[in-house]
C-alpha cells in the first residue's frame, strides 16, 4: 500500500495486509475536492478476533525480548518516519483535509513520543532495596500487560496512534489499532513501516471499521488494555464497557478549552494566539481554543475589534496549498453539523461578528470548506458555549474579574486544556493554582505537554486513571510486580524448625 491512488483499504494482521471479508465498507473522502477517494473495509467480530489472536500469539516472544532490542526496533522505525515524513503528511492532508504543513507538525509531535519510548531500558527500571530485613531484599518489576488496543480519532490519524503504540511496544506489549474509518491510510502506512523496522509479525495489527470493531475489542477476553481518544459520550462508553469486561482503560473525551485574556495582555499577541489555536486545522483539535474569556468590557472590545478583522482575512484553501491558513472540514456531514451550531448561536441571541457560512474556494466548489466564525456576547447558558463544536467557531464571553473567569472555567463540564494571557506573574500564578483543568498554558494557547510529560484532562474530558504518554503511559502499559527475596541456609542449618504463626514482620 502507498498513499497514491489507493482505491481500497483493508486490514493489517500478523504482519501482512489482509483483505476484508465482512462485506461491509465505508467511504474515505478527499475533503478538499469533496469526492470519495477510497473505500475502507469494516471488520467483523471474527476479523477483530483474528487480529487479537495474532497479537496474543506474538506477545510472549516480544515480552521476552530485552528492552534494549525493543528500543532498537523503535529507533529504526523513528528513522523511517523521519525520512518519509513528507509522504505521511501528504497522506494525512489528503484524507483529513488539514494543511500539509499542519500534518507535518502532527507527525513531529508523534515522533517525540517514539523518541521517548526509545528510552525503554531506562523507563522500565524497577526499584531495589537491600536488607529491608535481616537477609531480605525487596525489588520491583514493571512488566507488560499483554495485548493492548488503541481506538483513535479522525483529527490526528498519525499523532494519536503514536501517543499509544510506541509506549505500549516499548513496554513489551503487542497492539491492535482501530483507527478512524474516515482516514485509515496513515495507520496502515505506519504498520508497514514498523514491519520494515524489524517488528515481528503480529506484534502490531490494524483493523479498520466502525462500532462493530470497537465493541469486539472492548469485549474480547484476550485484550488487556484499551486506549481511546474521541468524543465524551463514546469515551464514557468505552470506559464503562472496557472496565465491565475486566480491562484497564484510558479514555480521553471532548473539550471546551478557554483562553482567558487579562486587561494587561497585548491584544495583537492574544489575537495571534487565538487565530492559530481556534482556526488551525479548521478547529478540529481536542486542544483547540474555542472560548475566549475577556476580563472587562474594554478588554473584550479591543479583542473583538482586532480579531474580527483578522478572522475575515483568513486564507482558506485546499490542503496542499502551502500559503493557506486553514483547509476544509473532514466530511460534508461534519460541516453541516458545525453550520447548525452557528445557526443555533444566532437563534439564542449571540452576536455573530464574523459569519463563515457559505465560504467557497475557487476550483474546489464541492470541497467541505467553512470560513472562520466569531461570536460575541455569548452567555454560559448558550449551546455554542456548553457543547464542543469541533469546527472553526470561536465564542467570546465577558467577565468582570479574574476570579469570575476562573469560576467560569471551573464550572464547565469539560476540563481538557486552558490558557491565561497576562504580563502579571502573580495573576498567572493565581490562575494556575486555582484552575481545575488538566493542562494549563501561561501565554501558551495550546498547552500540549511534551512527550516526556503526560497528556490528559479532568472532569468529563477524561475517564482514565492514567494520562497518555510520558511516565503515565509507562505505568498504564505495565503492571507492577514487587518481589521480597531471602536466600535460605542449607537444610538443617541455622534457622531450621522455626515456624512462625504471627503476622510476619521484618527483623
Amino acid at each position: 500500500m502507498t498513499h497514491e491512488r489507493v482505491s481500497s483499504y483493508s486490514h493489517w494482521i500478523g504482519g501482512r495486509m489482509v483483505a476484508g471479508t465482512s462485506g461491509r465498507a465505508g467511504d474515505v473522502f478527499n475533503p478538499s475536492l469533496g469526492v470519495v477517494a477510497a473505500r475502507v473495509a469494516f471488520a467483523s467480530e471474527t476479523e477483530v478476533g483474528a487480529a487479537v489472536d495474532a497479537a496474543r500469539a506474538a506477545f510472549p516472544g516480544w515480552a521476552a525480548t530485552p528492552a534494549l532490542k525493543r528500543a532498537r526496533v523503535l529507533f529504526k522505525f523513528k528513522e523511517i518516519v523521519e525520512q518519509r515524513r513528507g509522504e505521511l503528511a501528504k497522506l494525512i492532508a489528503s484524507e483529513h483535509g488539514k494543511l500539509v504543513s499542519d500534518a507535518a507538525g502532527e507527525v513531529t509531535r508523534g515522533l517525540e513520543v517514539v523518541e521517548f519510548a526509545c528510552g525503554a531500558p531506562h523507563l522500565l527500571k524497577g526499584e531495589f532495596s537491600d536488607n529491608v530485613g535481616t537477609g531480605v531484599d525487596t525489588y520491583s518489576l514493571r512488566q507488560p500487560v499483554g495485548v493492548a488496543a488503541g481506538i483513535t480519532p479522525f483529527n490526528f490519524p498519525a499523532m494519536v496512534p503514536l501517543w499509544m503504540f510506541p509506549v505500549a511496544l516499548a513496554c513489551g506489549n503487542s497492539f491492535v489499532l482501530k483507527p478512524s474509518e474516515r482516514d485509515p491510510g496513515p495507520g496502515l502506512l505506519l504498520a508497514q513501516w514498523l514491519a520494515e523496522a524489524g517488528l515481528p509479525p503480529g506484534v502490531f495489527n490494524v483493523v479498520n471499521g466502525d462500532k462493530v470493531a470497537v465493541d469486539a475489542l472492548l469485549r474480547h477476553p484476550e485484550v488487556n488494555a484499551v486506549s481511546f481518544v474521541g468524543s465524551t459520550p463514546i469515551a464514557e462508553y468505552v470506559q464503562r464497557e472496557g472496565v465491565a469486561h475486566g480491562k484497564r482503560v484510558q479514555a480521553l473525551g471532548g473539550a471546551k478549552n478557554h483562553l482567558v485574556m487579562l486587561p494587561d495582555a497585548d491584544t495583537d499577541q492574544v489575537c495571534d494566539a487565538l487565530l492559530g489555536a481556534a482556526y488551525g486545522s479548521a478547529g478540529e483539535r481536542c486542544m483547540a481554543i474555542s472560548v475566549a474569556v475577556a476580563v472587562g468590557d474594554a478588554t473584550a472590545d479591543r479583542l473583538v475589534s482586532t480579531l474580527s478583522t483578522r478572522v475575515r482575512s483568513l486564507r482558506i484553501d485546499h490542503s496542499q496549498n502551502g500559503d493557506a491558513d486553514m483547509g476544509p472540514l473532514i466530511t460534508a456531514a461534519h460541516r453541516a453539523k458545525v453550520v447548525d451550531y452557528i445557526g443555533a448561536g444566532v437563534a439564542e441571541g449571540a452576536r455573530l461578528v464574523v459569519d463563515g457560512r457559505g465560504h467557497k474556494v475557487a476550483g474546489h466548489d464541492n470541497g467541505f470548506f467553512l470560513g472562520g466564525s466569531l461570536f460575541d456576547s455569548v452567555t454560559p447558558a448558550m449551546k455554542i458555549y456548553r457543547e464542543e463544536i469541533f469546527g472553526p467557531v470561536l465564542v467570546v464571553l465577558r467577565v468582570p474579574t479574574l476570579a469570575a473567569a476562573v469560576k467560569l472555567v471551573n464550572s464547565h463540564e469539560y476540563a481538557n486544556g486552558t490558557a491565561v494571557f497576562t504580563r502579571d506573574g502573580a495573576a498567572a500564578r493565581e490562575f494556575v493554582q486555582a484552575i481545575e483543568v488538566g493542562m494549563v498554558g501561561v501565554n501558551v494557547p495550546i498547552p500540549v505537554p511534551m512527550a516526556f510529560f503526560s497528556f490528559g484532562g479532568w472532569r468529563r474530558s477524561s475517564f482514565s486513571d492514567h494520562a497518555m504518554h510520558g511516565p503515565e503511559g509507562v505505568r498504564f502499559y505495565t503492571r507492577l510486580k514487587t518481589v521480597t527475596s531471602r536466600w535460605l541456609p542449607a537444610p538443617g542449618g541455622k534457622g531450621a524448625g522455626t515456624a512462625e504463626f504471627v503476622m510476619p514482620t521484618m527483623k
